[in-house]
């Protein structure tokens, strides 16, 4: 059995390690009350613009825009977005375990696979990967990324799918569904995917100026800009989720393991006494 002293130590270095774990649980709720804010704010904006493409599908033929496109895949552009920081549960092992899926799947199907990297665990998650061609790599990304933060990943996306240098572009990203689930979730960025939805009575009546094909050339590469930065504020509140509960555990855990090194203490100290006792009576009869 441990010393009182070693005891003590143990106790006095856990209930530093609770108070560490406590305040991260504290501040990762407070950015996830503002990320959740920001990602519930942008559902809005991504259904006005998935309605309005389903509006001009149906006036012009959306299929004469180069991001539209389809072709069979060969080249696949895969973006992978975890955190630049750990303390956060499953959070990052999980969207890399549908990443490493996805590697597998385009090893069989002979498609070969370029990777863009967001977040600092990403990269040095694929740097472990031999055969793993990593184009880009993004790192201290701000919790609600603006359209200037994704700007050089649009760009390359873009650039590279109307080039012909990747026929598809899909994002591994975590999806927050509530606090307490949140699903690695892979999806399609380009060519340009979106299902139709019902068409509010106001933009039935729309007239589109300059012309249908004008606006569609505008608003296709908002649409996947939108998309993007809605994947990454998702993913954002996924991080700060998974790093509350994270803490929330350890913390719990500390006070169990304080609490059972207390009792170990003071059985420690009991028995310490105890053993006093006898000896002081041994010695009593001894004298005498």
């Amino acid at each position: 059995m441990a010393s009182t002293q070693q005891l003590r130590q143990r106790i006095t270095s856990v209930k530093n390690t609770k108070q560490i774990t406590k305040a991260m649980e504290m501040v990762a709720a407070s950015k996830l009350r503002k990320a959740q804010d920001a990602a519930s704010a942008s559902r809005d904006f991504a259904k006005i613009a998935n309605e309005l493409l389903t509006r001009i599908r149906q006036m012009t033929d959306v299929q004469t825009h180069p991001l539209f496109l389809r072709r069979d895949v060969k080249n696949r552009l895969i973006i992978l977005v975890s955190s630049d920081r750990g303390l956060a549960g499953g959070y990052n092992s999980n969207v890399f375990k549908e990443f490493t899926m996805q590697l597998k799947k385009d090893k069989a199907d002979k498609v070969s696979t370029k990777i863009i990297t967001v977040g600092k665990k990403a990269t040095a998650f694929c740097a472990k990967i031999s055969g793993v061609e990593v184009i880009g790599a993004y790192h201290d990304f701000v919790d609600s990324p603006t359209a200037e933060d994704l700007r050089p990943i649009l760009l390359t996306v873009i650039n590279g799918f109307c080039d012909k240098s990747y026929d598809a572009v899909d994002i591994v990203y975590t999806d927050f569904i509530s606090s307490i689930n949140q699903i690695p979730t892979i999806s399609r960025l380009l060519p340009v995917a979106f299902d139709d939805v019902d068409i509010p009575v106001h933009l039935q009546d729309a007239i589109f100026e300059p012309s249908t094909s004008q606006v569609l050339e505008e608003v296709t590469e908002r649409f996947v800009e939108v998309s993007m930065m809605q994947y990454m504020l998702e993913s954002a509140a996924s991080e700060h989720s998974s790093r509350m509960l994270a803490m929330k555990n350890a913390t719990d855990n500390a006070n169990d393991i304080v609490d059972d090194l207390t009792l170990a203490l003071n059985t420690a100290r009991q028995a310490a006494i105890t053993q006093e006792l006898a000896e002081i009576t041994g010695g009593a009869e001894a004298i005498s």
